[in-house]
């Protein structure tokens, strides 16, 4: 069933977000052909065409069921960021939103959503140098090593950054060495304004359900080949965006250092804690409209209700109070 052709003043966002295995891609398939529409992907490990089974990547019959964008674009050799995610993102809405009044943006990368949607704020570009002076001490020394220096240097932002995250840590050290100035002082939170309104359905599962679909989708990914994939890429390991779940645990496998079987758990297991890191980030934002993945008919309405509103920030969230 698709929707009658919608003629609104303001184009519409609608952030389709939440955690891994929740069933996004579906969800997003769903809307985006009711509303006779097209996707973004707001997944970053879904932009490297080489990293197709690991990411859950959506299949060519999904891709052909309604237009995809920032699928399987780039190689792992590229070199992208958030910045230009944020920029190449909204070239491409303009042109959009000359055909579809509501456009979705699919994904659970949360940092790359709110890029989009509130902007990211301007900082120094990396110094090489800088760059390769920091690798080089999280390899000697450890992670420990770059949670030390950000303490010291910036203890704001040490107390917020995921401090399992290198390349988040390198990267705000760059910042403070090249500069002489904390990273958290770039950081003014400041939302940009966007020629579009936005609408965020965030979508969640019971913990335990959630848990189980993680733990099958890892077992269909072993499956349908997910070990050669990685064992094609392992020659690559050193690329950061290979420094992802399901592809370091089998790395380490392959370097002897673990058995198949508890690299397999590894994943599960790692992925369940990225699912529930993406479930805090997307919890702590007040603009999220929270459903199940069954209720399509729900979000359908609320899309429709955005659409007519002036002002979506008087649709209240709902949902708030769901068990996940």
């Amino acid at each position: 069933m698709t929707a009658t052709p919608m003629t609104i003043d303001v184009p519409l966002l609608v952030v389709i977000a939440g955690p891994t295995a929740v069933g996004k891609t579906s969800i997003g398939i769903q809307l985006a052909s009711h509303f006779s529409s097209e996707i973004i992907s707001a997944d970053s490990r879904q932009f490297f065409r080489e990293m197709k089974i690991g990411t859950a990547a959506p299949g060519d019959a999904e891709l052909e069921a309604v237009p995809h964008h920032f699928v399987r674009h780039l190689s792992v050799h590229d070199a992208y960021n958030v910045s230009r995610y944020e920029s190449d993102v909204l070239a491409l809405l303009e042109k959009l939103f000359v055909s579809y009044p509501v456009v979705f943006m699919v994904g659970g990368s949360g940092l790359y959503i709110d890029a989009v949607c509130h902007g990211i704020d301007l900082l120094p570009d990396p110094d090489a140098g800088t760059r390769k002076e920091l690798k080089e001490l999280l390899a000697t020394s450890g992670i420990g090593a770059l949670r030390e220096e950000l303490m010291r240097a910036d203890p704001v932002y040490a107390a917020v950054v995921d401090a399992s995250n290198p390349a988040r840590l390198i990267r705000a050290l760059e910042v403070c060495r090249t500069t002489g100035v904390p990273y958290s002082s770039f950081r003014t939170n400041q939302p940009k304004k966007r020629p579009f309104r936005i609408l965020k359905l965030g979508f969640g599962l019971q913990r335990e359900v959630l848990n189980a679909r993680i733990n099958a989708r890892v077992d269909a990914m072993m499956e349908n080949g997910l070990y050669g994939e990685a064992l094609a890429l392992y020659p690559l390991k050193h690329l950061n965006s290979l420094n992802t779940v399901g592809y370091r645990e089998l790395f380490d496998h392959f370097e002897g250092l673990t058995s198949l079987e508890f690299a397999v758990e590894k994943i599960k297991t790692n992925t369940r804690r990225y699912a529930k890191r993406q479930l805090t980030w997307f919890g702590k934002d007040p603009q999220v409209h929270w459903s199940g993945p069954g209720e399509i008919r729900a979000c359908i309405d609320l899309i429709n209700t955005a659409s007519a509103e002036g002002d979506i920030r008087s649709i209240p969230p709902q949902g708030r109070t769901r068990p996940w």
